[in-house]
């Protein structure tokens, strides 16, 4: 049975919270995080950030208590911890009760409070990953880290007030960066700086959690230059603690300490020695050649470089300079030829087309087809293929160009479009978004969305002892469907003779587009049906029924208006006879665009905008919506409110598989004496359930 990596006492059961705690609470509920974090491949307890959510929601009280003492783990739960933690109503003070390293550092950045210890070491630095696979699967490992390194950029910032640019180039750079707690507070991630951990503190402290606690001499390492690996051995030094109820562990005292933390440092000085002189072996027969006694003496230095990478480094250094072998024949790696082609290409012709992104542009100079006219590019392709073009005119270039076996030309223009395309559908303006949930179907039969029915109360037990049976209701079943929509465009030999970027790149913009814009006018459409009461139900009635109980009153938008709707919502309860208020808050608000004025001065103002004396009647709604949605799909003075849907869903948008984007896909023309490119958009827009939300006809 697993154990989880992290230890929750709350308010009556935290024993321990006088030793360590400091000037903290003892009655806050505290958590300590002790272990490596997440669901790791090495970890022996992969107990991942859902279960630590799940645990954190049970915690109340305005204050809350996170003591780290971890090297990191996995990047994904990390995240889900620290987001967890932001989310969470109590006041956060996190404590670095000797290391908090790599993901542990992020997580320590989510405190309203953030104290290190005198003594404590916290270290930050880029995400990192193993990875295996062709040059695609390790291109998309890459972005992957980027994508990680930019959201921890954004946590790092916003607890230092450093920019995440800042961050980015200063901390995630590839170096593993080491702060005492003197440089983490001058820096802004620590708050403030605590007592030293005693070391009899935390025997007792690991002893009651029976866990493993590190002994740290990071400084040590550092003063010793060694490797991460070499680090690592003095990190990972840990205790072995007795079983459930032992006796009381004997306390370690100082001297014992340092003689365990010097071996420590003499055993990782003899490993990066070993290092060092695997190194040099490796080089000995090649200390001739050119700056290759710089480059071991470099290498030796850094403790980054392991003995593999070094010997890469080496035949790296021998190869500089050399020719082609046996009068000329050389070596092609074909497939990132070909991915280093395709992505000049395209960046070509998308800065030529005006949609290109900045980065892209600042990187057109030493592209070699920067400026090739459409045509230029199909003789390349041809001529890559093996094809003479010599001798043909433009139309019969072109034509070959398409239906030419070998020739990457369709290829290379799906690509411009498909980029083109998701890149403008992401950009384009929704609303759904905003009041909508999302969803993922595996198919287009129709799926069920279940709302399961309430448990009678419990039952007083009688004078013999016995428990009453409890019956268990049925619940509700809505359905939800997805579909296709799609389009076709064309590309003709002319449109490539002519040069005409705009007549498929300015389509594929115009198209991606369309298909956000086809989402959002489904939405509005299925709101306005039956008079703007919504789809009808499978229970026989609009989704804005009086049988649902959430239509209020005809007013016009005001806050005491609002605030009749606002009960209206909170007066629902959930399915079956045994149901409970469901006590639902709107998070948004739909209205008309000519109305959004109104809608967000009622939302902000401190005093009720309707009364003559302002000063005399707070505004009792103020900041109630976290989001005011006005639109021109909308008219008249119906409003909606909606709950968040995250909590009570009432539209669901479905996309099949989870793909949100649209796609694009190619046909060389028999039709069309050119090639046919076919959009599809697998979505579909639903009704799930109509308790999260409610309607006012307004007035």
């Amino acid at each position: 049975m697993f154990k989880p990596w992290y230890s929750i006492k709350t308010a009556a059961a935290c024993a321990i919270a006088g030793v360590l705690a400091g000037s903290i609470a003892a009655a806050a509920p505290e958590i300590l995080i002790y272990k490596d974090i997440g669901d790791n491949w090495w970890s022996d307890d992969p107990i991942t950030a859902g279960r630590f959510r799940e645990d954190l929601a049970a915690l109340t009280g305005p204050e809350i208590t996170v003591r780290i003492l971890s090297v990191g783990g996995a990047v994904a739960d990390g995240l889900g911890i620290y987001n967890a933690l932001k989310q969470h109503p109590a006041k956060i003070t996190t404590i670095n009760d000797g290391v908090a390293a790599s993901i542990a550092s992020l997580i320590f950045m989510a405190g309203d409070i953030r104290i290190v210890a005198s003594n404590s070491v916290t270290m930050i630095h880029a995400p990192w990953a193993g990875a295996t696979g062709n040059a695609a699967a390790l291109r998309d490992a890459a972005d992957m880290l980027d994508a990680w390194a930019v959201a921890m950029a954004a946590s790092y910032a916003e607890a230092s007030g450093l920019t995440k640019d800042d961050i980015i180039a200063r901390y995630l750079d590839g170096k593993d960066h080491f702060l005492t707690a003197d440089e983490a507070l001058a820096e802004g991630f620590a708050t403030q700086i605590g007592e030293a951990v005693p070391a009899a503190a935390m025997a007792r402290a690991s002893a009651d959690l029976q866990a493993r606690f590190p002994i740290i001499n990071q400084p040590a390492a550092q003063a010793a230059n060694l490797s991460p690996a070499a680090a690592a051995a003095i990190t990972h030094q840990e205790h072995n603690m007795p079983g459930t109820n032992p006796p009381a562990a004997p306390v370690p005292n100082a001297a014992d300490i340092q003689a365990i933390q010097a071996k420590a440092v003499s055993e990782a000085l003899a490993a990066d020695q070993v290092r060092r002189d695997a190194i040099a072996a490796a080089a000995a027969k090649y200390m001739s050649h050119a700056g290759m006694s710089e480059l071991v003496l470099a290498m030796q230095k850094d403790p980054s470089v392991s003995v593999e990478a070094a010997g890469l480094k080496i035949l790296a250094k021998m190869a500089e300079g050399a020719g082609p072998i046996a009068g000329g024949h050389s070596i092609s790696t074909v497939e990132d030829e070909a991915d280093k082609r395709k992505g000049a290409v395209v960046a070509a012709l998308m800065v030529r087309a005006g949609v290109a992104s900045a980065d892209v542009k600042a990187k057109i100079s030493g592209n070699p087809y920067r400026g090739d006219s459409l045509l230029d590019i199909a003789k390349a392709s041809l001529e890559r293929a093996g094809v003479d073009y010599r001798g043909r005119d433009k139309m019969e270039i072109v034509a070959a160009a398409f239906t030419q076996s070998g020739s990457d030309f369709p290829i290379l223009l799906e690509n411009v479009m498909h980029k083109t395309l998701q890149a403008s559908y992401a950009l384009a303006a929704d609303t759904w978004r905003r009041f909508c949930a999302v969803g993922s179907v595996s198919d287009f039969r129709d799926h069920p969305r279940y709302r399961l029915a309430a448990l009678a109360n419990l039952q007083a037990v009688n004078e013999l002892g016995e428990f009453v049976n409890g019956n268990i209701p049925d619940g509700e079943k809505a359905r939800v469907r997805v579909g296709t929509k799609g389009q076709i465009i064309n590309l003709s030999r002319q449109a490539v003779i002519n040069d005409d970027l705009g007549s498929f790149v300015g389509l594929a913009n115009a198209l991606g587009r369309a298909s956000a814009r086809t989402i959002e006018t489904d939405v509005y459409a299925l709101l306005a049906l039956n008079s703007g009461a919504g789809p009808t139900m499978d229970d026989g009635v609009a989704l804005f029924h009086a049988n649902h109980g959430n239509i209020s009153t005809g007013a016009a938008l005001s806050m005491a208006a609002i605030d009749a709707d606002r009960v209206q919502m909170a007066s629902q309860k959930g399915v079956g006879s045994n149901a409970d208020y469901l006590d639902l808050r709107p998070a948004a608000l739909l209205v008309p665009i000519g109305l959004g004025g109104t809608a967000r001065s009622i939302n902000s103002a401190e005093y009720d905008p309707d009364t003559a004396n302002k000063m005399q009647k707070p505004n009792v709604v103020r900041g109630l919506f976290r989001d005011v949605v006005d639109t021109p799909r909308l008219s008249g003075t119906r409003r909606y409110l909606f709950a968040d849907p995250a909590e009570a869903p009432v539209l669901e948008v479905d996309f099949l598989d989870g793909n949100e984007q649209p796609f694009l896909e190619l046909k060389n023309g028999f039709e069309v004496d050119g090639a046919s490119w076919k959009i599809r958009h697998d979505f579909g827009v639903s009704c799930v359930d109509y308790r999260g939300a409610v309607t006012n006809a307004g007035a």
